[in-house]
This record gives C-alpha cells, sequence and structure tokens, in this order.
C-alpha cells in the first residue's frame, strides 16, 4: 500500500502518472493539490491529508510552453516560487518521512555546457526562459538543504518534452503544434502551415510511457539528480516531414517563420550514468501513436 500526493495532477505528465502507479502498486490513499482544495499557492492546510504519506510528487508548475515566459517572467517568478516553497514547508513540517520526487527544467541548463547534471548550476540559464529556470534550480536548491540538515530524500528529474497519446489539445508544446498544424491542414484545408524558427533547431522527445516507467524504476534511489531523455534528438523539420509522411500531407508546402521565436538549438540531455537512457519504445511507433490518438478525438478516424 502506497500514501502519495501528486500536484500537478491535472496536467499531461501527471494523468499518465497516476495511471502508471495504479498500474504497478496496490492503491493507498492518493491526495492531489488543485484550486479549490490544496491551492498551492497558499500555505497547506496540513489537516486535509490524514495519514502519512510515502511520497509527494510535485509536478505543479506555472508555465506554458511556446514564448509564454518571455512575456510573463515576473508572475512565473512570483507564483513558482509560492508553489514550490509551499509544497517544500509541507514536507519538512508534516511529512519528513515521504520521500520527495520533482521536475526541474532542461532549460535550466547553460545553453553552452554540456547538458550533465553537474553541470546544471554551473553557468547562465537559457536566457529566454531564465525566471522559470530558476525557479526550478531554487527548487532543487531547496530540497538538497532539506536533505543535508534534516536528511530527508528527494529525486529530481530533469525531463526533456514527453509527448503520447491523451494529451491536451490546447498544449502548445512543440510536438503537439505541429501534429495539431499539418492534421489541420491535411484534413481541415487550413495552409499553409508555418512554423517557428527556421526549423534546424533540436529537440528531444520522450514517450510518455517510457518516463513513468523510468521514474517508478528509480523510486528506490535517494538524493539523485536525474537527466530524463532518450540520448538522441531531432531538428523540427525532421519531426514535421515525419508527421507528414504518416498522415499523407506534402512537406514541401510547410513555410516556416524566421523571425518567430525559435528558442536554443539545442536540448539534447546526456542520458543519466545510473538509470541510463529512456528509449524503450521506437520514436516513430510513439509519434503514430500521438498522431492516431489527436486524428481520433479531433476527426474521428
Amino acid at each position: 500500500m502506497m500514501n502519495i500526493l501528486i500536484t500537478g495532477h491535472r496536467g499531461f505528465v501527471g494523468r499518465h502518472l497516476k495511471s502508471g502507479l495504479s498500474e504497478r502498486y496496490d492503491s493507498g490513499k492518493v491526495f492531489v493539490s488543485d484550486s479549490s482544495r490544496l491551492n498551492l499557492l497558499n500555505p497547506i492546510d496540513h489537516s486535509l491529508i490524514d495519514c502519512e504519506l510515502d511520497y509527494i510528487f510535485h509536478l505543479a508548475a506555472w508555465t506554458k510552453a511556446g514564448d509564454f515566459c518571455l512575456h510573463h517572467p515576473g508572475e512565473q517568478w512570483i507564483n513558482n516560487q509560492k508553489i514550490n516553497t509551499n509544497i517544500l514547508c509541507y514536507w519538512k513540517e508534516h511529512q519528513p518521512q515521504a520521500k520527495m520526487v520533482a521536475f526541474g527544467t532542461s532549460c535550466a541548463y547553460p545553453p553552452e555546457k554540456l547538458k550533465t547534471e553537474s553541470n546544471y548550476f554551473d553557468g547562465i540559464a537559457d536566457k529566454d526562459l531564465f525566471t522559470y529556470a530558476m525557479t526550478k534550480r531554487m527548487l532543487l536548491t531547496g530540497m538538497q538543504a532539506f536533505a543535508k540538515q534534516f536528511d530527508m530524500k528527494f529525486l529530481y528529474f530533469i525531463p526533456n518534452t514527453l509527448f503520447g497519446p491523451d494529451f491536451d489539445i490546447e498544449d502548445s508544446h512543440f510536438i503537439f503544434d505541429l501534429i495539431k498544424k499539418i492534421c489541420a491542414a491535411k484534413y481541415e484545408g487550413k495552409t499553409p502551415v508555418t512554423l517557428w524558427g527556421s526549423g534546424n533547431q533540436c529537440r528531444e522527445l520522450i514517450y510518455v510511457k517510457d518516463g513513468i516507467d523510468l521514474i517508478l524504476d528509480s523510486l528506490h534511489l535517494d538524493n539523485e539528480i536525474i537527466n530524463l531523455g532518450t540520448g538522441k534528438e531531432k531538428s523540427i523539420k525532421e519531426y514535421a516531414k515525419m508527421i507528414c509522411d504518416y498522415v499523407g500531407y506534402n512537406y514541401e508546402d510547410i513555410q516556416f517563420d524566421t523571425s518567430a521565436f525559435e528558442g536554443v538549438q539545442s536540448k539534447y540531455l546526456m542520458p543519466n550514468q545510473l538509470v541510463g537512457a529512456c528509449n524503450k519504445t521506437p520514436l516513430e511507433e510513439a509519434t503514430k501513436e500521438t498522431i492516431d490518438y489527436y486524428r481520433g478525438i479531433k476527426y474521428g478516424l
């Protein structure tokens, strides 16, 4: 029996995490945070959780994909610092026996450095996502401080983009954006397909079920920082071509807006030496499954 708290349970990763936990473990008590009951922008009312927790999975963050971070740096600092401070205080004061399992962000890595865990604090984070990245560094700093002073246990995963079925159709992470735009052109005639940047920028994708499996396989570890990646990346152009080939849309009709926000040229993460790469499912298979999910709910195909 496992008693857990999940923050960010309504998000894409949170939904898949709940499913993965229920498939693997006997059900104990599962608590979740939401705006009406456990709003992490406020201190947590500890009376709402009536047992000792085994794990706190902290996925909640105030952010969105694309250029959101460029326009909301002040709000991101205030809201994410509140969220992270409140969950850390609750952990320390009321559930110190629990292991905290939290998510960082690849944008906290200095763009010019090799993205291996020892370099996470070593330099200036991605300038376009700087404020959000620094709140994630602060989250890790807090967990490390609690581990040092109070002998508390944590795991901190640094993921690249997780994707797969059951995504929110309003989700604007690049792979979902590509699928939606190309499908709209194919099935609705919404042309041209215009993608941000040159298309030469490279990104790494993790099939969400593989990511959840790796996280759950690693729960026996203590106080580790773990890159969650596949060990390889592709350009936006390559992903777009893969989607076009599968749905039957002419890739040559795609346009690239080089004046639009492009971000860093690479987000490749060095696989963690303890747990290895997260690449159990072939990329093309995972991409087809994701496209099929979207075509089913959007077009009934």
